[in-house]
């Protein structure tokens, strides 16, 4: 054994038996302890999982964990059917159905719960939507005037809600559906233009509103509302979808063409 190994060796022995040393290490375990509860806690938070819902097992632990107390609870069933839809239009294809159905069950619960808030009214519609756009015509004419009436439920008890979500889905909703049915390509732009007068950089409005002009051929205004939804700052409690609008506004601006109708 060299002398210097054997010094080493000594001042490791000294270093351990101080009382600093000895606190230090202390120090150490008591942050480890805190970091470990912490990801404890993370894990029964669901508020937490959803906003890592990028991480589809996240946001379903989260959705199990509403879905113990949905049928009592408000907040537990609006934010189940929130997760709902994000899996219903994220999982697998042959899980999606599930997903949705489900949501619309919890959204329901939401509403028979308070009636006078939007939240419920909203994300039941949107789960409706996804179902009528996603598993065909049937869904489609079983939903279409529910989706509508939620909608409209929700505007009528705050307008401004979430950025006036309900009223930019509603455009869409007057966008989708077909004349027949009470669906006006004018009334949807209407609807997306009001929006953005009061927020203008609503993303969701500037995304529906340049596929609803590309549709006829409008291509220059389309355009800047793609460019706006990419330059658009990202909100903290939005971010997977922002993300999402910019990826796809992205894309689209780069193909976009003259006589390119679709979104």
């Amino acid at each position: 054994m060299t002398r210097s190994f054997e010094a080493t060796i000594a001042i490791c022995l000294c270093l351990a038996a101080s009382p600093a040393f000895a606190g230090h290490v202390d120090d150490v375990r008591e942050g480890d302890a805190r970091r470990l509860s912490a990801i404890d806690k993370s894990a029964d938070d669901p508020d937490e999982l959803y906003r890592q819902r990028e991480d589809l097992a996240s946001v379903t632990r989260a959705a199990a964990l509403w879905s113990d107390t949905a049928a009592t609870d408000f907040e537990a069933a609006w934010k189940l059917a929130r997760a709902a839809y994000w899996i219903g239009t994220h999982a697998p294809e042959s899980e999606r159905r599930a997903a949705l159905e489900r949501g619309l069950s919890a959204g329901e619960a939401a509403v028979r719960l308070q009636p006078n808030r939007p939240e419920g009214h909203f994300w039941l519609a949107v789960n409706m939507g996804a179902l009528a756009e996603s598993f065909g015509v049937s869904q489609g004419l079983k939903y279409r005037s529910r989706i509508k009436s939620e909608l409209e439920r929700a505007m009528a008890i705050d307008p401004s809600w979430e950025q006036a979500s309900a009223e930019t889905v509603l455009g869409q909703w007057y966008a989708k559906v077909p004349r027949l049915f009470g669906g006006s390509r004018a009334k949807a732009e209407e609807r997306f233009r009001r929006v953005l007068e009061h927020f203008p950089q609503s993303k969701n409005a500037l995304w529906f509103l340049a596929g609803l002009l590309i549709a006829q051929d409008r291509t220059a205004e389309s355009r800047a509302l793609l460019q706006r939804v990419i330059e658009a700052p990202i909100d903290p409690a939005w971010a997977p979808e922002d993300r999402e609008l910019k990826r796809k506004a992205t894309e689209r601006l780069r193909t976009l063409g003259p006589g390119d109708r679709q979104l």
